[in-house]
């Protein structure tokens, strides 16, 4: 058996006699398939072991009958720089958060560092620096798509050329910055996706100083991509009025774990009720006031498949398919092609659950056995959550 610590492999690796497989798809959460063949960090082959091409492989993953998952991608963090923040001054949050099943974060805006420039010479120096840092570091292997430029008042159509020329793919939370009227924001929002820079939009009361409410006029009228933290971060709209965003818009609706837990329920009901699950993404919104949540992921997909009812198989969906396809990421799913990012998991010891998916159901979250990015197991059994019954072995790598 090797060493958890020195398994690191471009080459060929194997993940067999897998017990459930989450694909990340929500028109088809859970596939027939026990078997995962990677090369290069890239999914080669997903089906039964028997009709999959086993030679060669430097590494031999048994999986032990637990659970592989897409990795996690949380929608909606606030870094500043590497694995770092001053929000709470804590360091290894990233990794921490790794523990927690979390492969890829995308970063809502650095909003949280002290003396952030608001001109706009400087908001897109910020940007780009923060996209070319995270792109060449990722702390515990997680992938961290920041460089998300908090708009302004004054800026132009060219600035948001310059952004996306310099690589720069989002915008931070339309409405922390001074631009907050739906048609200022509308005008800027449409320059960005012009030139493929994804936007967010900030819903609900003010979060920081200098934030300010966005209603869901303000929202409706923006048209951002994504209705960031549609529950509230922390404060939420109206009940009534998130419901009325699911109805009317036909974006992104993203449900973020430091916000309104009742509206979020009600969020994820409304988007099944209107027939657009696939529409739903999930985030923690974190590091923020409320603190960082290495097992915040988690933690929303066991409220919302407990409390709102909600098969946990979909959910996972979440938290993994609709996110990468909203985010034009390639992971979440599992299937030909995409990165081999996963989070290995089994039911905790001692849960009511008989299996995973009812503990889940239940409310509890799962133990994590392993997490492996890009083809490369980043950590074992996790540090944070509960042990889980079963943890994978490996059975051979260098």
């Amino acid at each position: 058996m090797a060493d958890i610590a020195t398994i690191g492999s471009s080459g060929k690796v194997v993940i067999k006699n897998i017990g459930l497989l989450l694909s990340g798809d929500i028109d088809q959460p859970i596939l027939q398939a026990d078997t995962i063949v990677v090369d290069n960090g890239l999914i080669t082959a997903v089906g039964r072991e028997k009709d999959c091409d086993l030679e060669g492989a430097q590494t031999v993953i048994d999986a032990r009958q637990t659970c592989v998952c897409p990795g996690l991608i949380d929608s909606h963090v606030h870094p500043v720089f590497g694995d770092w923040t001053p929000r709470q001054n804590q360091i290894g949050w990233i990794d921490s958060t790794m523990n927690g099943g979390v492969t890829t974060m995308v970063s809502a805006g650095e909003v949280h560092l002290p003396g952030r420039p608001k001109d706009i010479v400087g908001l897109k120096a910020l940007a780009i620096t923060a996209q070319r840092a995270f792109d060449n570091f990722r702390p515990g292997g997680v992938k961290v798509i920041a460089g998300a430029p908090i708009i302004e008042k004054g800026m132009t159509e060219q600035d948001f050329k310059e952004l996306a020329e310099a690589g720069v793919s989002l915008l931070g939370e339309v409405g922390l910055g001074s631009v907050k009227a739906g048609y200022e924001a509308k005008e800027m929002v449409a320059w960005a996706r012009k030139y493929g820079i994804q936007s967010t939009i900030h819903t609900g009361g003010p979060s920081i100083p200098g934030s300010g409410m966005i209603d869901k006029d303000v929202v409706l009228e923006a048209d951002a991509d994504v209705i960031g933290h549609i529950n509230g971060g922390h404060t939420s709209l109206p009940e009534a009025h998130v419901c009325e965003l699911c109805e009317k818009s036909s974006r992104a609706i993203e449900i973020v774990h430091n916000g309104n837990e009742r509206v979020a329920i009600a969020a994820a009901k409304a988007a099944l009720e209107l027939k657009c699950p696939h529409r739903v993404i999930l985030g923690t919104d974190g590091p923020a006031g409320s603190g960082v949540q290495p097992l915040g992921m988690l933690r929303m997909v066991a409220l919302l498949s407990s409390l709102a009812n909600i098969p946990a198989e979909l959910v996972f969906c979440f938290a993994t398919g609709n996110t990468a396809r909203i985010r034009n990421l390639n992971c979440g799913l599992i299937e030909v092609g995409r990165a081999a990012d996963f989070v290995f998991m089994d039911r905790a010891q001692h849960t009511a659950g008989k299996t995973l998916l009812e503990s889940v159901q239940l409310g509890d979250i799962p133990g994590v056995g392993m997490v492996m990015i890009d083809g490369i197991v980043r950590c074992g059994r996790s540090r944070n959550t509960p042990p889980a019954e079963e943890i994978p072995v490996v059975l051979s790598g260098h």
